[in-house]
């Protein structure tokens, strides 16, 4: 606890190793003493580092058993819809309509959506570059990042590799 003392800023991988404890906990208490004004978000160097000064897109999944395009998301507008599980009866079908939004990268614009994902309000969003070359995909505990090539995602790996699970199957 004398490393909390300090006041060292700590990312949630750091604090958790600290801790002993999994990232995935410490990340919802981090979350919760957030929102109640106890603990300050930093920016998320992986998300800097793949969109800084580029736009994205934030892709907002919606799932139906009706091939009818939902109203519009507030802050994102329709994009495409698929048919996921083309049933023959029409009650089993599933559909997923795609809403995005494209916005210039700044530290903080997706905080909102980061923490409706942490706390499960949301899930399937991803971030992504105009360009769909590079996709970050976050979900409660952690993030898929999908990369141009195996030697990027490597160099991305080396730089954060306190963000790696600790499980030998990094899962």
């Amino acid at each position: 606890m004398d490393e909390l003392r300090r006041g060292e800023p700590l990312t949630v991988p750091q604090l958790a190793r600290l801790l002993g404890l999994d990232r995935q906990p410490v990340q919802r208490l981090v979350n919760d003493a957030t929102a109640l004004g106890l603990a300050e978000s930093a920016p998320n160097p992986v998300l800097d580092e793949l969109f800084a000064g580029a736009d994205v897109y934030v892709i907002h999944p919606l799932w139906t058993s009706e091939a009818e395009v939902p109203s519009s998301q507030p802050v994102t507008g329709y994009w495409q819809s698929l048919l996921v599980v083309d049933d023959p009866d029409p009650e089993f079908r599933t559909y997923c309509h795609l809403f995005v939004a494209r916005r210039p990268w700044r530290r903080g614009c997706i905080d909102e959506s980061l923490r409706d994902i942490a706390d499960d309000k949301v899930a399937g969003v991803l971030i992504t570059d105009t360009r769909m070359q590079r996709i970050h995909h976050p979900y409660d505990g952690g993030a898929d990042v999908f990369l141009t090539t195996s030697e990027e995602r490597d160099r991305v790996r080396d730089r954060h590799a306190d963000w790696l699970s600790r499980h030998p199957s990094g899962l």
